[in-house]
């Protein structure tokens, strides 16, 4: 599963700058990840860091 590091602003709530996060798929760019608030939601994959695939 690739692994990735979010590196926009903290988004209170939802997400955490530096933290990394598990990417449950990747839809038209998008990364599928269960945000901090529990759930899954799609985020631009230009925010992020591939940091293990």
């Amino acid at each position: 599963m690739m692994k990735i590091r979010y590196i926009g602003k903290s988004i209170s709530f939802a997400l955490t700058h530096n933290k990394i996060y598990e990417v449950l798929s990747t839809e038209k760019g998008w990364y599928r990840i269960i945000d901090d608030t529990g759930e899954d939601y799609l985020y631009p994959a230009e925010n992020f860091e591939v940091i293990e695939t």
